[in-house]
């Protein structure tokens, strides 16, 4: 919400300069996240009118002005604006002022022609960012004039960020009555009189969309004068609130709910046949929208329409066809409540996001409407003329939200802030607020106006009070209590470790959002089971993510594209999967890509590979203390990963995630290199680990035997050294894989695996004939499963 500070100060006292104002509202809950001053050091700035332009002789960009200041003798100024032209009041800094920029102006030539000062464009004032040309004046400013007491400056702009609890504070009136509960001062808002009715012309209004529209109203202004321009007073209010003027009939609607937070809509009333009907969109109906773009609306959409076609999105935005434009003489005013439900996430489902909707999302008061329309009328009137008829009135009472009383006990509200407020103070806060205040014999009975949707219980009201009351004047104290220190289970890795260990291998903790676009989930292939979100916060974060690697490598994506070579990140997050309720996993993911080691001298520089990955994987898993449990398995890949260049990671044979390079066509889809790779793995399982337990120190020396084997290509190393293990049992207490062969000698589709067997029995010595028998174990067990055949 951004607004005018002196357009507030119209509206209510401020016993306050500019700063005590803003450290207020931010206390009281209405957070000032930007003040800007405007129109400061505007002394020697006057309105000024271009009484000849000539083109200067030695560039082609520049004019040489002749400039009417009000000083008797025209001023010489050369000007490079391309609005620069005969007829104009433009802004004119004299010699000897100095801009908001801190430009001093001093008589100057340029390319040899002097000038005697220069003509202003808004941004080089420091009142608005347009600086495309010099800033026009309306044709009846004065010349002559200080430019300061024609514009009303100086003036601040403050924009406030406002909790979707408080929408009534949208509209300038409704945060004047914070203001004045904060000051103690009064509202300054004249009750709004009927526009007088000197036209017959009516419309009919139907409404069909049940709860999700209970209120509509409407008005037709015949005759206006099309070219009637906006006052100045009213698009500098525009202006300092971010809107830009347009024209008068979208600037009167703009100023009203900026005024009083009521979003209106303009019709050109020749556009329309019939009656007006307010309805649900049907399936596969589309509008083209005042932006241009074509929208396609379901029947979660609530239309505005006539008889023959649509004409806006309800609380959205308004068609291109039914707008107002440069000719138009005869409008359609509007003014309606809808329901928030029925507003909620329409405009993020359309890729948009509008005043209107904003408002409408977070809830109107329900009976602002007709001062709405009545206010714009008065303002149309004023402005470009014309015959206002009746307003119509459509309207379902039992649909429509009425607010009820709500206790607030007096010592309830002691016990809770811990400080006694006087009850002539709270009655003053809740009478300032707008609210009605019937006091009983234990405290206060309060109902609040129809534009406080916030108040529905007694802890509403009690943070009324101490808003108002001030945070500052609420004594501080420390609670009492012994705290009880929450014991880490031994046996589980906390999360925070695991970090710290990741960051020691060199990766970067990356936070993505939980949503994502469905667009790209389809890309990796994830259809089935997503959870998608009722209200999401745009159309590219619409489902809750499956998985955490797309978000992942698209962090790593970004930060390729800024040339960074060598990306190495890793999140710890959950994930989610359809159920009722969604089923939220906990997970670990790793992206990586480009050279293994850091750019250095000691080793020559080479990509980074499945086995780097996997060897951080083996480190995780050993921490845990029973890295016997884990494998990884060649089959049962996702669509995503490399066939040949992947694994699927099993802890005692269930599948607990998945390793290895990104297949080629998604690294291609993504814009990626072939050396992005990626793992994923449920988090609880990582996280387990094995009570340490004391053993004996070995008495007894261990043995080794070496064999080599020739085995089947699609044999896993991970399926031999389960095989090993499960014959040898406890005898076998490490088992290592040295060298792997294939080529002349082995035939085709089959490698060697040479491998060390380190025997140990905890009870005596192993003799020979025990090694060896322990090896013919093995080599029988790795013929019966693996098809392998020991070596000569």
């Amino acid at each position: 919400m951004k607004f005018s500070e002196n357009w507030l100060r119209e509206l209510v006292e401020i016993k306050a300069d500019r700063a005590q104002l803003a450290h207020a509202l931010t206390m009281a809950g209405l957070e000032v996240e930007e003040l800007t001053p405007l129109g400061q050091g505007l002394a020697g700035v006057v309105v000024a009118e271009i009484i000849a332009a000539e083109k200067h002789p030695q560039a082609d960009r520049l004019q040489v002005c002749k400039v009417d200041a009000g000083q008797g003798e025209p001023l010489q100024i050369v000007c490079g604006a391309p609005n620069a032209r005969v007829g104009i009041k433009v802004p004119l800094a004299m010699i000897g002022a100095t801009l908001p920029g801190g430009i001093g102006i001093k008589a100057a030539k340029l390319r040899g022609v002097e000038s005697s000062g220069m003509l202003c464009s808004a941004r080089e004032l420091g009142i608005d960012a347009d600086a495309s040309g010099l800033l026009e004046l309306p044709l009846d400013a004065p010349v002559g004039q200080p430019l300061a007491d024609y514009l009303g400056l100086p003036d601040a702009s403050f924009e406030l960020k406002l909790t979707p609890n408080r929408p009534d504070c949208l509209g300038l009136v409704g945060l004047a009555h914070d203001v004045a509960a904060l000051f103690g001062s009064m509202v300054k808002v004249p009750a709004q009189a009927a526009a007088p009715v000197t036209g017959e012309a009516r419309r009919g209004i139907r409404l069909e969309a049940g709860r999700d529209a209970p209120r509509y109203l409407g008005r037709i202004v015949e005759g206006i004068d099309p070219a009637a321009r906006t006052p100045l007073w009213l698009a500098e209010r525009l202006r300092r609130a971010g809107l830009r003027p347009i024209s008068a009939v979208v600037d009167i609607t703009n100023y009203v709910m900026l005024e009083l937070g009521q979003p209106l809509h303009a019709f050109d009333n020749d556009t329309l046949e019939g009656d007006i009907v307010v309805r649900q969109a049907r399936p596969g109906e589309t509008l083209k929208l005042l932006d241009g773009n074509e929208a396609k609306l379901d029947a979660g959409f609530v239309l505005i329409a006539d008889e023959a076609k649509p004409l806006a999105v309800a609380g959205v935005m308004g068609g291109f066809d039914s707008r107002v434009t440069d000719a138009t003489r005869n409008i359609f005013f509007e003014a309606a409540h809808f329901a928030p439900a029925a507003i909620m996430g329409r405009a993020r489902k359309l890729g948009l996001h509008t005043d209107a909707s904003h408002r409408f999302e977070r809830g109107v008061d329900p009976g602002l409407p007709r001062r709405a329309l009545e206010r714009a009328t008065e303002l149309l009137l004023a402005i470009a003329g014309g015959k206002a008829g009746p307003v119509l009135v459509a309207e379902n009472l039992a649909d429509l939200p009425s607010p009820a009383p709500v206790t607030l006990r007096r010592a309830r509200l002691g016990r809770v802030l811990g400080v006694e407020v006087a009850d002539a103070e709270v009655v003053r806060i809740f009478t300032a607020l707008g609210m009605r205040v019937e006091t009983t014999a234990d405290g206060w009975r309060v109902t609040a106006p129809s534009s406080r949707f916030d108040i529905e219980r007694e802890e509403d009201l009690i943070e009324e009070v101490a808003r108002i009351f001030g945070y500052d004047n609420i004594p501080i104290a420390t609670p009492a209590g012994a705290l009880t220190l929450a014991i880490e289970p031994e046996a589980r890795i906390s999360e925070l470790a695991l970090r710290e260990q990741l960051a020691a291998r060199g990766y970067h903790e990356a936070v993505n959002l939980s949503f994502v676009a469905a667009d790209l989930l389809a890309g990796w292939g994830f259809n089935e089971g997503l959870v998608s979100l009722a209200n999401p916060l745009s159309a590219d974060l619409a489902v809750m993510r499956p998985s955490l690697l797309p978000g992942l490598v698209e962090a790593l994506r970004h930060n390729r594209a800024r040339q960074q070579e060598r990306v190495r990140l890793f999140e710890v997050a959950r994930v989610f999967a359809a159920g009722d309720p969604p089923v939220e996993t906990p997970s670990l993911a790793i992206a990586a890509c480009g050279s293994a080691r850091a750019e250095q001298w000691g080793e020559p520089s080479r990509v980074l590979d499945y086995h780097d990955l996997k060897g951080d994987l083996d480190a995780l898993v050993a921490w845990g203390g029973e890295p016997r449990r884990w494998s990884v398995r060649a089959d049962g890949l996702p669509g995503w990963l490399h066939p040949g260049r992947g694994a699927r990671v099993t802890r005692d044979g269930e599948t607990v995630g998945y390793l290895g390079a990104l297949h080629p066509r998604l690294a291609k889809a993504l814009d990626l290199g072939a050396d992005v790779h990626v793992l994923e793995l449920a988090l609880e399982p990582l996280l387990a680990r094995r009570l340490p337990q004391v053993r004996a120190v070995p008495r007894f020396p261990a043995v080794r035997r070496d064999i080599a084997v020739e085995l089947p290509e699609s044999v896993s190393w991970s399926q031999i050294e389960q095989v090993v293990r499960r014959t040898l049992g406890e005898r076998l207490k490490e088992l290592r894989l040295f060298d792997r062969y294939s080529g002349k000698g082995v035939e085709a589709d089959r490698k060697s695996l040479a491998m060390g067997l380190i025997l140990q029995d905890a009870s005596r010595t192993l003799t020979d004939d025990d090694a060896d028998r322990c090896v013919r174990e093995a080599i029988a067990a790795l013929e019966q499963t693996c098809k392998a055949k020991l070596r000569g």
